[in-house]
């Protein structure tokens, strides 16, 4: 069964939402023995980006535009992701306790929950300035996946590249030596390549983020080695 055909069964059990949404969405989402990461992977960026979207109190045009870049979503699918997508804006409240269960679904799999917020954070840049309440909303959604404020601080360089850090970009101090810098810059890039993303079941459309990251990190070592001489 195909991720969406997953998610039109889940969207179709929630019903009219409510109180026990969550619960119940993510009670459904565990409960598919084969490929549970990738449908919850997938409910996950739907939610958390409907509620990002309301966060500075206006859900825009260009948002759900950033957001459909992300999935390919089959015809006849678009129902029942606007269905969970609106059901989710409806109220940014809760969004703590819903990151927390959706979080759950990926135990000791940090590098995916950097995926979503990547995601989060692309959506939040559709209409070209990621708003003080997102930055707001986004920290606490890394906060609440156990990710530090270092780690979210280099997530946010990323995206805010306005008089940015590049080395917040590589992952270094501007203490660390030429080879450090060079040897990490090209980990990084490694990892960020498309194929590891889909290996940890990310949807392969997904790669939107994965070509972002990349150009962030060439962005930075650039300027790194411009401003070095290297």
């Amino acid at each position: 069964m195909s991720v969406w055909s997953n998610l039109a069964s889940i969207v179709a059990a929630i019903g009219s939402g409510g109180a026990q949404m969550v619960d119940r969405l993510v009670q459904l989402v565990l409960s598919r023995p084969e490929g549970t990461n990738t449908v919850g992977f997938t409910v996950a960026m739907i939610a958390l980006s409907a509620k990002m979207a309301k966060a500075d109190g206006v859900v825009t045009a260009d948002e759900v535009l950033a957001f459909q870049e992300l999935f390919d979503i089959p015809v006849g699918e678009e129902r029942n992701v606007a269905r969970l997508f609106n059901l989710a804006q409806e109220d940014v409240a809760g969004f703590e306790v819903y990151a927390k269960k959706l979080a759950d679904l990926f135990p000791y799999d940090r590098i995916t929950l950097v995926d979503i917020l990547d995601g989060l954070f692309h959506i939040a840049k559709a209409d070209g300035v990621v708003h003080d309440s997102e930055i707001g909303y986004l920290s606490r959604v890394a906060e609440v996946f156990g990710l530090s404020e270092a780690e979210f601080q280099r997530i946010m360089a990323r995206h805010v590249r306005e008089n940015g850090n590049p080395y917040a970009v590589i992952g270094l101090g501007p203490e660390a030596s030429d080879e450090d810098l060079k040897a990490r810059y090209r980990r990084e890039v490694q990892e960020t390549h498309p194929d590891r993303l889909i290996a940890r079941g990310v949807p392969e459309e997904f790669v939107r983020i994965a070509n972002d990251r990349l150009a962030a990190l060439n962005a930075a070592w650039a300027q790194i080695r411009m401003e070095r001489g290297i």
